[in-house]
């Protein structure tokens, strides 16, 4: 072989291990959250009321006024606390119907919203900077809170708000149910098997925003949601779902009890992926059940927003409720 041979074939050698390394790399989730949760929780009603008041204290200018911190309280500890967490791109105004029936059922009620959410400037690109780190902080922060609400504590998110509550379930045991709901562990429009590919390769390309309802655009029915999604913020939430998961491989849930709501018509999230984890929490020895709305509701991803068009809300309430309180 000559010398001018052996160089192209050294850089031949050189350059599929580079495209082979590069594909390991785009194909294996990377970069993981790795806290663990870091419990403080309140052990009576009026030091929660203190870290209430803090927050609402350290709320950023320029807040929607329907995106505040909503507490809805019987004026001390109740028997049991419920933790609301609303959807990327949306805000406490999201789940405050139905925080108001569980609250008319005896709960004491919290719904914070989600870091960089609920500015009056819908068209705000501040949630592109949202981590999965914060998400994981999010998290304990409100079941510390719920400690001295209630003497259970029920948590229930809505797709990454449902993540959020997956991530406090795999941790926290201070939660006596958690109600996780059409949790955005991946999307319809992805493969499950390119999902870790889009998570890395967001996390480094320019970001981009698009709009949830292009025909729409700002015109949507929600005065207080934001009408474009960021890329790089939708990884994040695959970040910390990858995470849960990745937990969940070694670990069984510390929730006394999960159930895992599920919308089987649902257009946006991978139901599939859903069913996996709770498979794997099964198999820990978790007590996780499931529930299916029935696909003649016709439901669409945000099956809580009452401000949306569709007609099965009294169905969707009336079982939520039932979940909370069983």
């Amino acid at each position: 072989m000559t010398e001018g041979q052996k160089r192209k074939t050294g850089l031949l050698l050189a350059l599929t291990a580079i495209l082979l390394s590069a594909g390991i790399w785009i194909k294996i989730s990377h970069n993981l959250p790795g806290q663990i949760a870091v419990p403080d929780p309140a052990l009576e009603y009026d030091e929660s009321i203190r870290r209430i008041e803090a927050l609402k204290h350290a709320e950023p200018e320029g807040m929607n006024p329907l995106c505040r911190l909503q507490f809805m309280s019987h004026g001390g500890k109740s028997s049991q606390a419920v933790v609301l967490v609303h959807g990327y791109t949306n805000c406490p105004q999201q789940f405050k119907a139905l925080g108001e029936r569980l609250f008319a059922s005896g709960n004491n009620v919290l719904i914070a919203p989600l870091p960089h959410h609920g500015f009056l400037d819908r068209m705000t690109e501040d949630h592109a900077r949202l981590q999965a780190e914060e998400l994981v902080g999010y998290a304990d922060m409100v079941v510390d809170i719920a400690g001295g609400l209630g003497e259970r504590i029920v948590m229930m998110g809505i797709s990454a708000g449902g993540v959020i509550t997956a991530w406090a379930a795999q941790h926290r045991e201070e939660i006596d149910r958690a109600i996780i709901i059409s949790p955005a562990f991946g999307f319809r429009a992805i493969p499950s098997f390119l999902t870790p590919a889009v998570m890395n390769i967001v996390s480094f390309l320019p970001d981009r925003f698009s709009w949830w309802n292009p025909e729409l655009q700002t015109d949507t029915p929600e005065t207080y949601t934001y009408p474009q999604y960021s890329r790089r913020a939708l990884g994040q939430i695959l970040r910390l779902g990858f995470a849960v998961r990745r937990d969940a491989r070694q670990l069984a849930p510390h929730a006394k009890s999960i159930i895992m709501v599920l919308n089987p018509v649902d257009d946006q999230i991978d139901n599939d992926v859903t069913r996996e984890l709770v498979k794997r929490w099964q198999s820990k020895g978790g007590n996780v059940t499931t529930f299916e709305f029935g696909p003649s509701l016709e439901l669409g991803h945000d099956l809580i927003d009452t401000n949306l068009p569709h007609r099965s809300i009294e169905a969707v309430y009336s079982k939520l409720v039932e979940l909370v309180n069983d």
